[in-house]
């Protein structure tokens, strides 16, 4: 088990487990007694997970999920509240990365998988991933607004984008529950599985990701979205031509290349 995760918080508990299989980086809420209700030391060490993630070229898909019957319950208020009120987390520390992507380009997809509640963040943890898969127990609430505060970790921005703005604040100006077809209707999640199902089918996704997909090309991939998104989309399409000539000019393009000619499946080395 890689330790990487936890060496930012003195905190002994080990509230996010982290597993290196092959090039894919597993990342496991361990706080099921709480609900994986997220204190300091998970957000610490969740974001020491997304920064080894993203550092790392041998990683080339992270997986998140939680263990236990819930994904999260969302904040234990009672002891992040008081860092939220003297202004947030900050993220821009060494060796870490906001798990919530809020801090720039990334360029190493996350496939989620959730089941049982999925409360407040933890909708906004699906939204800073890039392919999210439910449990069919799964049950969703964006609950901030009926507590006085509101979704602050970027669903004011992503849900009205990925759902649509009625879908969006159909759910985030009242607060109410909702289940884990209608989370499929509005595409925050893009598959429901039976309980128990969604990490296998998360990891088979990510593996797809890892093991037949380019490595460059997933990241020029990326990189050209979050482009987008934070620079608009001429800067986004101001890029393309010269991207795509550079990725033909790697080993990784001359091999796709070769193995349509050849038709066989293409053996990527990430060069």
């Amino acid at each position: 088990m890689n330790q990487t995760a936890s060496s930012l918080e003195s905190e002994p508990e080990l509230a996010v487990r982290v597993e290196r299989r092959g090039p894919l980086l597993l990342m496991g809420l361990n706080r099921s007694a709480k609900r994986n209700a997220f204190n300091l030391a998970m957000i610490a060490q969740l974001a020491a997970a997304y920064h080894e993630l993203e550092a790392d070229d041998d990683l080339r898909c992270g997986v998140l999920f939680a263990y236990g019957d819930h994904f999260t319950g969302g904040l234990d208020l009672a002891e992040v509240g008081p860092r939220v009120r003297e202004g947030g987390i900050d993220f821009s520390g060494p060796g870490r990365r906001d798990p919530w992507r809020k801090d720039g380009v990334w360029t190493t997809p996350v496939v989620a998988a959730v089941q049982g509640w999925v409360m407040t963040l933890a909708i906004e943890l699906l939204l800073g991933a890039d392919i999210r898969i439910a449990a069919s127990d799964s049950r969703f609430a964006q609950l901030e607004i009926r507590r006085g505060i509101y979704a602050f970790g970027g669903a004011t921005i992503r849900l009205p984008r990925d759902a649509g703005w009625g879908n969006a604040m159909r759910w985030l100006l009242t607060g109410e529950e909702y289940d884990a077809a209608e989370a499929l209707r509005i595409g925050l999640v893009q598959e429901v599985v039976e309980p128990g199902r969604q990490l296998d089918r998360a990891v088979e996704l990510a593996e797809a990701i890892a093991t037949k997909s380019a490595p460059l090309g997933v990241k020029t991939t990326l990189a050209s979205a979050h482009r987008a998104r934070l620079d608009g989309e001429a800067a986004a399409f101001a890029r393309l031509d010269s991207d795509m000539a550079d990725l033909f000019d790697t080993e990784d393009g001359r091999e796709g290349l070769m193995s349509f000619v050849e038709r066989r499946e293409a053996r990527f080395v990430g060069r």
